[in-house]
């Protein structure tokens, strides 16, 4: 039944060979990979906006010289990934060039701000979503949270289909909301140049207000740059992409970094032109929306496809966290689990723990995007300054042509990332904290998965001196619980491989005749196989075959004899039929197992009917 239902959720197994098929060309990669940066201006200009607003109606005219800076860092941020893109195209983006620049402790931070930044990636994307679908059906506000763990689901699935799947399925909602924003803006910027829509700006461009300070316009820049999200994911997955990889990857990242400026621009300003103000019944796009194309099929083409396309920018993360964590769990920093390929040649242990630690923030902070955006930046600009003040380190190091320029493009980027995390933990601590306690954590997990893996290959490395070890003979010891083809077919196969048998069985209090009958029916059956009866009173078979099992241990080692515990069970001929059964054979080898000098067996027999 799980076979069936995996098989109708997820499709049939791919050959390894079929791999490259999976890769993307640069009309799905655009759709695939900047789905998160694309939907960002549906919230990007609101949050400028809402921290203005707090002074005054009059201060969101300030809303475009933030808007102008957030421009200019996305120019640095693209033109550095585009060259991280040439330089380190085996994916990781932020991780590996810290890495290999400042070193594993600085590319620990990276990794790990990534890891996290890509569950926010997840929540914030969803729950953006889900207010874009109650903004339209108010109906619905009460079951946001629900509504956002079934989306969820719903992308983790589709990705587990394979990046082929995914990436078609997402090419409608992120072009569709591409053709519609642009005809947006279009549109809006046609009627106002015809003057069929009023300017309605709460004030004039470089208007006096009272109380304004710097302070305020940092934290609404800081806010804003919200928008810069998801711009690294490409460098992540240059992988995915179709030769010739890098250049197809840095193509497509310009290309989504040019269409983010124009929305971003024309968002911003024609909210500022129009007058419109943040509020918690609808949002700044869809208001927007309504002044431009009314209330019609085109505006609930908007908010169909803002809804679609924040909801499948969740796919951003989907598509990076996996090759982040290959990366980690490459360098011995994250369990080799996520090295692992599923059946649809995904990351499928990748993707499936992203899904459950987006669900677990979403219920966290209960669905609202604004208390999880000034978190979701800082994990965003962390592994953006750390990346950027390494590639200066590597042009530096590698010099090459244009280097100079390059690293201060560079410079420029790791100047205003690093000033901008420096704001979002002066202004927005009490949003952020949680990052210093998060990333602590993470790296002491590191820290510990990697000693462990080292030290298990230090003990498992063979080394000059070592030799093989030549037992005298072999002791056997064979689990009995009654005299059955069972016990047969593992008495024989134990007098195949030992020296010297013993058939051990335990027995209880609440059946002494049984118990009798079942030692007479065994000497008889097998007289020259030594028979040993343990006694429990406290209904245990596991504390005295362990305590048993050490002393014969004890004994083999003097005599220098291998010592194999060999534990019989029948297999039913339906899978289900195993909940019918005690399942004994299982907890034995489970604690056997724990044993050191002992050999754990399994002799199976396998039922006919």
């Amino acid at each position: 039944m799980w076979r069936y239902l995996k098989r109708l959720l997820i499709g049939k197994p791919l050959k390894t060979t079929d791999e490259g098929n999976q890769q993307l060309t640069k009309f799905k990669a655009l759709a695939l990979l900047s789905s998160d940066a694309l939907s960002s201006v549906a919230y990007g200009t609101e949050q400028i906006t809402a921290v203005l607003i707090v002074l005054s109606a009059a201060a969101t005219w300030y809303a475009l010289p933030a808007a102008g800076i957030v421009l200019v860092l996305l120019f640095a941020i693209t033109m550095s990934y585009r060259q991280i893109i040439n330089a380190y195209p085996s994916g990781g983006g932020a991780y590996i060039v810290a890495t290999k620049n400042w070193g594993t402790p600085v590319g620990l931070v990276a990794g790990g701000s990534l890891l996290v930044d890509y569950m926010l990636t997840v929540a914030v994307s969803v729950t953006s979503g889900t207010e874009a679908i109650t903004s339209a059906i108010p109906y619905l506000r009460e079951h946001s949270i629900a509504i956002s763990i079934i989306i969820v689901l719903f992308i983790m699935t589709l990705n587990l289909r394979g990046m082929r799947e995914s990436a078609s399925f997402l090419t409608f909602p992120v072009y569709l909301f591409i053709t519609i924003l642009i005809s947006m803006l279009i549109w809006g910027i046609f009627n106002i140049v015809t003057n069929n829509i009023q300017y309605n700006a709460a004030s004039p461009i470089g208007g006096t207000v009272p109380g304004m300070t710097l302070i305020l316009f940092l934290k609404a820049f800081s806010a804003g740059s919200s928008s810069l999200t998801g711009v690294e994911a490409i460098s992540n997955a240059v992988p995915n992409f179709k030769k010739p990889k890098r250049r197809n990857a840095a193509n497509t990242l310009a290309l989504m970094a040019l269409i983010l400026g124009v929305f971003f621009t024309g968002v911003t300003f024609l909210s500022y032109y129009l007058g419109v103000l943040p509020n918690n019944k609808e949002t700044v796009l869809s208001q927007i929306g309504m002044a431009v194309f009314g209330k019609g099929i085109f505006y609930y083409l908007l908010q169909f496809s803002t809804a679609m396309i924040l909801a499948v920018a969740a796919n951003t993360g989907f598509s990076a966290f996996p090759i982040l964590a290959y990366n980690l769990a490459k360098d011995k920093f994250m369990p080799h689990m996520y090295m692992d390929k599923g059946d649809r040649l995904a990351y499928s242990n990748g993707i499936i723990s992203l899904a459950v630690g987006a669900i677990v923030l979403i219920l966290i902070f209960h669905g609202q995007t604004n208390l999880l955006i000034p978190l979701y930046a800082v994990g965003v600009f962390v592994p953006f300054t750390l990346s950027q003040s390494g590639m200066i380190i590597h042009w530096f190091r590698e010099k090459g042509k244009n280097w100079i320029l390059n690293s201060l493009v560079n410079l420029l980027g790791a100047i205003i990332s690093f000033l901008l995390v420096a704001f979002l933990f002066l202004l927005h601590f009490q949003n952020v904290w949680p990052y210093l306690v998060i990333m602590p954590v993470l790296l002491f997990a590191f820290q510990k998965i990697h000693n462990h893996y080292i030290m298990v290959a230090s003990q498992l490395r063979l080394s000059e001196e070592a030799s093989l070890h030549d037992y005298n003979g072999s002791t056997v010891i064979v689990l009995v619980s009654s005299v059955t083809h069972v016990t047969t077919g593992a008495i024989n196969y134990a007098r195949s491989i030992g020296d010297y048998v013993i058939a051990m069985h335990v027995s209880f209090d609440e059946n002494p005749k049984k118990e009798h009958e079942t030692a007479k029916e065994f000497k008889e059956s097998f007289p020259d196989v030594r028979f040993v009866d343990l006694h429990s009173s406290y209904r245990s078979v596991a504390t005295p075959v362990l305590r048993f099992c050490d002393v014969i241990a004890k004994n083999s080692a003097e005599k220098n004899y291998s010592m194999t515990v060999l534990v019989p069970q029948f297999v039913p001929r339906k899978p289900w039929q195993n909940i019918l059964h005690n399942q004994t054979s299982l907890r034995l080898r489970a604690v056997l197992n724990s044993r050191e000098n002992i050999i754990v067996s399994t002799y199976s027999y396998h039922l006919k009917k």
